[in-house]
């Protein structure tokens, strides 16, 4: 990597970190979901936090002490905070409500008790406890209670006597209706699930989950399929899948890694052939995935009628889309893919340098949709769940610290194992 390079990915790296560093409440440890005034806290959000803040230690963006003390404080509050099926409560069953009152800490909105934010929580956690291994007396209770908060969590109550883990639960009405079914962002949940200690699934919740899967085959492009970038990502922030297979990777001779190359490959594509004709589309600039929009309207664009969205989950080739490119989603993909990554960074920095901000990148933005610059509409707010994956994914580009903390946690070891994945680190 030349030093050019290594300058502006350790100026986004810096810049994104502050989300988490600046936000952060100073009296429980909890992180708004985004920068929108009065903003709940989300869970998600806490734990990508709590993974920043090791890799803010290791690149002296602050110092060890401070990450402890910001650690310690955010666990003692999950600890504390009110488990049982009330309505006002933080959580339940070990789980912990989608969104937090940022004061409070309790439910916020009618928001369900969510699986797999809790499990992006408790990914932050082990990473810290993996990280944080000194003997004092701070470190040592970021163990101990990182151990007590995963051992907590009801894994088998969350299955709702069901072949695949529900996708969530709310007082009011009992389990979802829908399950973590298909290709998604839950491979982690699956992997806590499994190598749960005290409330482990069982072994057949993983293959049931995997027989849900779809194979396609896109602009030649032979991959395991989800149409939202984000999906191929997120697991991937803690768990190292190059090289190791699971027995649908291996019928396929590939792995998650490489399918996740390919998939960002199959999403430049897209946008090189751009077959809705958006403005801004190119082989250096792509990025579609979920999240926010201009809004629902239809408004009449060089000739054209276009319907444009608020938030919704974004997919390739198969839609919905209506032009809205988040530059975080294509950044995300740079530890898979970073001969066509670094290109999209140079091109929207320089093309589109109203997207940026002293949080690095702006949420997203629809050149096809009016607005005040050539990059058209952009986000009014920033998100954590956005500006997490690029601190955590530059990392493990940059040195693979997440990674190879990730590796030495039993817990993740276990699940992989569990659920039949061989060969490569394991």
């Amino acid at each position: 990597m030349n030093a050019d390079i290594e300058e502006v990915l350790e100026q986004l790296q810096r810049d994104s970190f502050q989300y988490f560093n600046e936000l952060a409440s100073p009296n429980n440890g909890l992180i708004p979901d985004t920068t929108r005034s009065n903003s709940p806290a989300s869970i998600a959000t806490v734990g990508f936090g709590l993974t920043a803040y090791v890799i803010g230690v290791a690149r002296s963006y602050m110092t060890r002490e401070q990450a402890v003390e910001r650690v310690v404080k955010t666990l003692r509050f999950f600890s504390a905070s009110e488990q049982s099926p009330k309505p006002d409560a933080s959580g339940h069953k070990g789980f912990y409500y989608h969104f937090l009152d940022m004061q409070s800490g309790r439910r916020a909105y009618d928001c369900e008790l969510s699986l797999i934010d809790s499990s992006l929580l408790f990914a932050g956690m082990l990473t810290a406890a993996s990280f944080f291994n000194h003997d004092s007396a701070g470190e040592r209770e970021i163990r101990l209670l990182t151990d007590q908060l995963y051992r907590r969590a009801d894994w088998r109550w969350a299955l709702a006597e069901r072949k695949t883990v529900a996708m969530g639960w709310k007082p009011e009405c009992g389990f979802l209706n829908y399950d973590w079914d298909g290709y998604t962002e839950s491979m982690i949940l699956y992997m806590l699930g499994l190598g749960s200690p005290t409330h482990a699934l069982p072994t057949t919740v993983y293959s049931a989950w995997c027989s849900t899967y779809q194979w396609e085959n896109i602009y030649g492009i032979e991959f395991l399929y989800a149409g939202p970038l984000f999906i191929h990502q997120f697991s991937h922030l803690w768990i190292d899948f190059r090289g190791i297979r699971d027995p649908f990777m291996r019928q396929m001779n590939s792995d998650y890694f490489e399918n996740s190359r390919r998939a960002t490959y199959a999403q430049r594509e897209y946008a090189i052939r751009n077959p809705g004709g958006f403005k801004g589309y190119d082989a250096r600039c792509f990025g579609t995935t979920a999240g926010e929009g201009p809004g629902e309207a239809k408004i009449r664009v060089d000739g054209a009628q276009l319907r444009f969205e608020g938030y919704t989950a974004r997919g390739f080739p198969y839609g919905p889309d209506d032009g809205t490119i988040s530059p975080w989603v294509a950044l995300a993909s740079i530890a898979f893919a970073p001969e066509i990554v670094l290109p999209t960074l140079a091109y929207i920095r320089e093309h589109f340098p109203a997207t940026t901000h002293e949080h690095a990148f702006q949420r997203s933005f629809n050149p096809s949709f009016p607005g005040d610059s050539e990059a058209g509409w952009i986000a009014p707010q920033l998100c954590g769940l956005e500006l997490g994956p690029m601190v955590i994914m530059i990392e493990n580009y940059r040195g693979g610290l997440v990674w190879e903390l990730m590796r030495r946690c039993p817990y993740i070891v276990r699940g992989l194992r569990l659920a039949d994945f061989r060969g490569g680190w394991l």
